[in-house]
C-alpha cells in the first residue's frame, strides 16, 4: 500500500475516534462520603408513628408546639376522683393540650415523684386534687419554682400564694344543708353515728364541723360513735359492722362521703337493718342510684364538672396571658339531692331534665 493511502486511512480512524468519544455517557458522580461515626440522619418530614411517641421516655418533653397539662388525682376507684380526672382532661384536650393523667393514691411521697416527672416533661400546667393539705405544699412549690403553675381542685392546701388557683366546693355549706335534712329525717331525736374521712384531708374536718354546727343544736340527737373510714367503702362496711354490734339501736348514719355511706348502707342491709337512715356527701352516680332505690336518703352534690372545667379553662388562660384573672381561693355552692330531685343529676352535674323522680324499691 502506498504511503498516501496509509495516511488517508489513519485520518479516517482519528475522525471516528473523535465521534465515538463525543457520544459516550458522562462519568457517574462520585458517591457521597459515608457519615461520620455517631452522626444521625435528619428526621423525615412526617410525624413519627403514635407507637414510637408512646415509647418516649417518661422525662421527655411534650411534642414541639403542643403543650402538656398534667392532671393528678387520688385513687380513681372512687368515682368522684375518676370523674374529676376525666372531665378536667377532656376540657384540656378540647383547648388543644396534650394531657397526662396520673394518680397519687393519697400518698404525698408518690405525689412529689409525679410532680417531678411533670417538671421533667416541662408541663405547661398541673391540675391537682391533692394528697394532703400540709404535705402537698412542697410539691406545688417545686412546680412553681420551675415556672409551672398549679390549679387545685376539691382540696385546698394550707398555704396561699403557692398555687395559682384553689377551686373547691363550699364544703361547709354542703355539710350544713345535709345536716339540716338529716335532723329532719331523724325527727330531731335519736342515736346516730358519724363516719369521717381521712384525717389529713381538710375537707373531712370542714364537713364534720358543718354537720355538728347544725346537729349539736338538738339535745335529743345523740352521737353514739364517731369513727373514720378513710373515704373507703370496704372500710366503712367493716366499721359499720363493729359499731352496730356495740350500738344495735342506732337510728341514723351521717357520712363524710358517698363511698363510706354506701359501705355503711350495705352493712346495715346485711344486718337486716335497712330502716337506719343513711346520708352521704359528694353526689356520685352510685349514691343517686341508691337514693332512687330507696336506700340512701340524701347526699350533697359537689359540682365536680364545674370545678374540673374551671381548672382547665383557668390554666389555659394563665398559659396564654401569664397571669390569673380570678382570685386564688374560689368556692362553689353545693346542692342537696334527695328522692325528689336526685334523678335530675348525673356525673356530678344537672342533666337538664325537670321530670319528677320516682323511687323504685
Amino acid at each position: 500500500m502506498s504511503s498516501q493511502k496509509i495516511l488517508k486511512v489513519l485520518g479516517l480512524l482519528v475522525v471516528v475516534a473523535i465521534l465515538v468519544g463525543a457520544c459516550a455517557p458522562a462519568a457517574p458522580a462520585p458517591a457521597p462520603a459515608a457519615p461520620a461515626a455517631g452522626a444521625t440522619e435528619a428526621a423525615p418530614a412526617e410525624a413519627a408513628p403514635a407507637e414510637e411517641a408512646a415509647a418516649a421516655p417518661a422525662d421527655a418533653a411534650a411534642p414541639e408546639g403542643v403543650k402538656l397539662v398534667c392532671v393528678i388525682v387520688p385513687p380513681v376507684e372512687n368515682p368522684f376522683f375518676g370523674a374529676m380526672a376525666e372531665i378536667a382532661s377532656a376540657k384540656a384536650k378540647e383547648l388543644g393540650y396534650d394531657v397526662l393523667q396520673l394518680v397519687h393514691d393519697d400518698d404525698a411521697n408518690k405525689q412529689m415523684e409525679l410532680f417531678e416527672s411533670c417538671v421533667g416533661r416541662k408541663a405547661a400546667a398541673i391540675i391537682l386534687d391533692n394528697a394532703g393539705a400540709d404535705a402537698s405544699v412542697a410539691a406545688v412549690q417545686k412546680a412553681k419554682d420551675a415556672g409551672i403553675p398549679s390549679f387545685l381542685v376539691d382540696r385546698e392546701i394550707t398555704q396561699e400564694g403557692v398555687a395559682v388557683a384553689q377551686i373547691v366546693s363550699n364544703n361547709y355549706q354542703g355539710a350544713t344543708i345535709l345536716g339540716e335534712y338529716f335532723v329532719e329525717l331523724m325527727g330531731e331525736a335519736g342515736d346516730y353515728v358519724e363516719l369521717t374521712g381521712r384525717d389529713t384531708d381538710t375537707n373531712a374536718h370542714i364537713r364534720s364541723q358543718g354537720y355538728h354546727d347544725v346537729m349539736d343544736e338538738y339535745p335529743d340527737l345523740k352521737m353514739v360513735a364517731q369513727q373514720t373510714a378513710n373515704w373507703s367503702q370496704p372500710e366503712a362496711y367493716g366499721v359499720m359492722e363493729s359499731i352496730l354490734q356495740a350500738n344495735p339501736e342506732i337510728k341514723g348514719v351521717i357520712a363524710g362521703n358517698d363511698t363510706m355511706a354506701l359501705g355503711a348502707q350495705a352493712a346495715l342491709i346485711a344486718a337486716n337493718r335497712p330502716d337506719v337512715i343513711v346520708v352521704g356527701f359528694d353526689g356520685s352516680d352510685d349514691a343517686i342510684q341508691s337514693i332512687m332505690q330507696g336506700e340512701l336518703k340524701a347526699t350533697s352534690l359537689q359540682p365536680v364538672a364545674e370545678m374540673a372545667n374551671q381548672a382547665a379553662i383557668q390554666a389555659d388562660a394563665y398559659i396564654k396571658n401569664g397571669k390569673a384573672d380570678k382570685p386564688e381561693k374560689q368556692s362553689i355552692d353545693m346542692v342537696l339531692l334527695t328522692a325528689e330531685n336526685a334523678c335530675q343529676y348525673k356525673t356530678f352535674a344537672p342533666t337538664g331534665s325537670t321530670d319528677p323522680c320516682t323511687v323504685t324499691k
